[in-house]
């Protein structure tokens, strides 16, 4: 895991100092809202609903105990007890007082953590695969790529104040965890035909009011030159990309209008220009270096053969269905990849009390590595823990009350925080998927049903990725009355694709008796073997559409 080295100290104590300041200043009069508001995005402070927010940057997604179990105790002194975890494997606090937020930064300062570039019209925290490191079919350790480009991009005097916000994802596998086609950057870690690892490069996805799945500009850019090529695009964006609307401002209008060749082109051009003056280039030694940050733990010669897991799945049913779901394969013999899931029935998406982050980082410590990561999908992942001890992870994460055997079912929700915390929402997001989880709830039919992903949004700023749901569903206003619009056929990963529009919006007493439609439709129409993906993928929208408002 990557520490801070004395640059990182000196420049996270600074911040902090100066936006203690700031808020001083603030709270005195002396600094208006409209001059204060550049300053606290800058720190991560956002001004929602009924108070401010606080998101958290947590690097590729990648947390130690250590630092959980202090946002844990952040969440309890300093907000409600609580804290959401977001699909770009941020934390947000939403109930921080302003007179709090130095003490907090202070806080995370000395656990190495912060609250810089998680807001304002810069490059924005770097995602990656919550299992990086730990699945067999990986080319090499993503993260090793998202710290250089959090060191390149910290800061950087040329990427400051782009046209607006822009978001970079890797991922380093064949399937992609990490939804790079729908970021303003996506990366795929390949290899050459030579065996040579490099980077294929997609510009210009984006959800939010106009979504596109990005385009491929480069097949493949060696290791050496990928800041340089970053930094090319980067350049290119800054250029072109509108100042002039908000809504037009992001990278993938950009790309849209003047054509994904065109971008090539230009960026192509500028990559050359840097190449030449002998910058940026990325030394192999500096990339050694940051890669023993991300050496594996030491993991133990074990055997594959589990008995006292066998014993233990075939005594025990609660046990049994929580490995059905939230267990996954892990690259070593003898270990596992298990998935917490932040999703129990009837309650928020993404949310983890304090007591639970302690708990996790309990859990982390004794059986983990003392390593924790977060999940696109709003949930944490324990990446290496030994398979003969899962049946004591699940008991302890029973107790905490995260032992939820749902990890990609159909209560498995993406949802953003929507009409109940933010300014910009139309309608509320989390009752609805909590209805709907409660709908839901029989684990049966969970499994009956099989992997099905719902996304769920409250406006149309795309924050729970309604996009690209399996099922999606976006909260609109229609004369102060709070409607649902349903999307079917979304995905994120490799095959990624927007969903199609079924028609008219539901209320909010219909949109679960609407979703429980087309779920009964595909269990009818699909063959053996098909997930929800799959049959829609197979059989299209139209069938959904007749038996959706047949019933309505």
């Amino acid at each position: 895991m990557y520490r801070y080295d004395e640059f990182d100290h000196s420049l996270v104590t600074e911040r902090v100092a100066q936006f203690r300041g700031q808020v001083a200043r603030r709270l005195s009069g002396e600094l208006p809202e409209d001059d204060f508001k550049p300053l606290r995005l800058m720190n991560g402070v956002y001004l929602q609903l009924h108070s401010y927010m606080l998101r958290i940057a947590i690097p590729y997604g990648t947390l130690s105990s250590r630092q959980l179990r202090k946002l844990g105790d952040i969440a309890r002194r300093y907000d409600r007890g609580y804290g959401h975890f977001t699909t770009r494997q941020n934390l947000q606090l939403h109930w921080p007082a302003l007179k709090d937020v130095p003490d907090i930064l202070e806080e995370l300062a000395s656990v190495e953590m912060h609250c810089i570039q998680t807001s304002g019209n810069c490059i924005r925290n770097t995602t990656s695969d919550q299992y990086a490191g730990a699945v067999g079919d990986e080319i090499e350790d993503p993260r090793v790529i998202c710290e250089i480009i959090r060191q390149w991009s910290t800061f950087h005097p040329e990427f400051s104040f782009l046209p607006r916000k822009f978001k970079i994802a890797v991922s380093a596998t064949e399937h992609d965890r990490a939804a790079i086609r729908v970021h303003d950057i996506g990366i795929q870690v390949v290899r050459n035909a030579a065996g040579e690892v490099g980077y294929e490069i997609w510009v210009g996805g984006g959800l939010g009011r106009t979504p596109i799945i990005g385009k491929k500009i480069a097949d493949f850019v060696a290791r050496e030159d990928l800041l340089a090529y970053l930094e090319a695009i980067l350049r290119v964006y800054n250029m072109y990309g509108r100042r002039d609307n908000l809504y037009k401002s992001r990278i993938k209008i950009l790309v849209h209008e003047i054509g994904a060749e065109e971008m090539k082109r230009q960026c192509d051009a500028e990559f050359e220009e840097i190449r030449k003056q002998g910058t940026l280039q990325l030394p192999e030694e500096e990339v050694e270096r940051i890669r023993a940050y991300f050496a594996p733990p030491p993991f133990e010669t074990l055997s594959d053969d589990t008995p006292e897991l066998d014993e233990a799945v075939a005594r025990d049913e609660k046990f049994a269905d929580w490995v059905r779901t939230n267990v996954v394969k892990h690259r070593m013999p003898g270990y596992a990849i298990v998935n917490v899931t932040l999703k129990p029935i009837g309650k928020t998406p993404g949310d983890c009390t304090s007591e639970q982050m302690e708990a996790i980082a309990d859990i982390a410590d004794k059986y983990a590595f003392s390593e924790i990561r977060v999940a696109h999908e709003q949930n944490l992942t324990l990446a290496h823990v030994r398979k003969k001890d899962l049946y004591e992870v699940w008991k302890a994460l029973d107790a905490a009350e995260l032992a939820i055997p749902n990890s990609g079912l159909i209560t498995d929700q993406i949802a953003c925080p929507g009409l109940d915390y933010c300014t910009l929402a139309n309608a509320r997001s989390i009752p609805i998927a909590e209805r709907i989880s409660e709908r839901f709830a029989d684990l049966k039919r969970q499994h009956e049903i099989g992997r099905l992903h719902i996304n769920m949004s409250g406006c149309i700023n795309a924050c729970g990725h309604h996009h690209v749901g399996h099922i999606g569903i976006l909260g609109v206003d229609k004369k102060g009355v709070e409607y649902y619009q349903v999307t079917l056929g979304g995905a994120a990963d490799e095959k990624a694709a927007l969903g199609d529009v079924v028609g008219p919006a539901f209320n909010e007493g219909e949109i679960v008796d609407a979703i429980e439609t087309i779920v009964e439709t595909y269990l009818k129409l699909r063959n053996e073997g098909e997930i929800f993906i799959d049959t829609y993928r197979r059989v299209g929208l139209q069938p959904f559409k007749e038996t959706l408002y047949a019933a309505h």
